[in-house]
């Protein structure tokens, strides 16, 4: 018969001074040969002298059950330290639910882009036992906070660490927004959609979209109206204390998007505010990084110089 693996409960890797001593690790397991990754990562972070748990879903979905497996809300509770393995998308997911509880976040780049999972799998060891033992650049990012009204009545809430879009599904026609800011009416609108995004959303959907980059460290959100009918409708950067309201005045079949991973049917006289969130989220990163080495690696500037 089999024996369990009873690591995590062995003395002989000592703790090392380590800044974060109980670690958590959040898998992209739908990828090939991502169980594999994970079980590389536990066995690493055990013998720095971590305590190693996996996420419930990433536990379950890769097997490795001599982990102990929790869920959001246990993480937030226990953990000193999350890690991300997988994409940008992996880190949208975990990070919203985590921001509440106020944990930190590295992310190992297993995706493709990668703006805020920075760490490159092939060179996770000496970065994550540098940052384990407290050398690390905090980033803090803040979210929005948005809710759908219909008929004074809130029916649904979201948190979104990118953005919140509010488009026309797949058919031919516009639809029109009423667009406010803290109470004041800014424009009727006429567009396939707008877009209400974070700093960190401004390398995403926005970008594409033809909105400017954001630095993290600017306090503000940026509003990018999406193919919009009238051409002096741009792009405007906001602070971030206010508070957008974003009205469906007509068009068909409409909906609101956060982080395009929650989705809402809407209504004409439907109401989506967004609002700074009272979370942040906290992001870790090797000393020495830089915002512009990211945008200069990820959007391929200087190629050719």
């Amino acid at each position: 018969m089999t024996q369990p693996d009873t690591r995590r409960h062995e003395a002989s890797a000592p703790k090392r001074h380590l800044r974060f001593a109980h670690v958590a690790i959040v898998g992209k397991y739908q990828a090939p040969g991502s169980g594999k990754v994970v079980e590389t990562l536990a066995e690493f972070l055990h013998d720095e002298g971590c305590d190693v748990s996996l996420e419930r879903d990433t536990a379950l979905n890769t097997g490795l059950l001599q982990y102990p497996a929790l869920d959001v809300p246990a993480m937030g509770r226990s953990i000193d330290l999350a890690l991300v393995l997988g994409g940008d998308g992996t880190m949208l997911g975990i990070g919203r639910q985590l921001a509440r509880y106020g944990v930190p976040l590295v992310g190992i780049n297993q995706g493709r882009l990668g703006f805020i999972t920075d760490i490159p799998l092939g060179a996770y060891q000496d970065n994550l036992r540098a940052i384990l033992r407290g050398e690390f650049e905090e980033d803090p990012r803040s979210l929005l906070a948005a809710s759908v009204w219909r008929d004074g009545r809130c029916v649904f809430e979201a948190t979104a660490l990118n953005d919140v879009v509010v488009n026309r599904a797949g058919v031919a026609s516009m639809i029109e927004l009423r667009v406010e800011v803290d109470g004041h009416f800014v424009a009727n609108q006429r567009a396939d959609g707008l877009i209400i995004a974070t700093s960190t959303g401004s390398t995403a959907y926005a970008l594409s979209a033809g909105g400017p980059l954001l630095h993290p460290s600017v306090g503000g959100w940026i509003m990018v109206p999406i193919a919009p009918h009238t051409l002096s409708n741009r792009p405007i950067v906001l602070p971030s204390h206010c508070e957008v309201a974003v009205e469906i005045v007509s068009g068909k079949d409409a909906s609101a998007n956060f982080d395009m991973q929650s989705l809402t049917s809407l209504l004409h006289g439907d109401r989506i505010v967004v609002r700074r969130s009272e979370h942040t989220l906290r992001l870790l990163h090797p000393l020495g990084w830089s915002y512009f080495d990211t945008l200069r690696k990820k959007l391929h500037w200087n190629e050719g110089a």
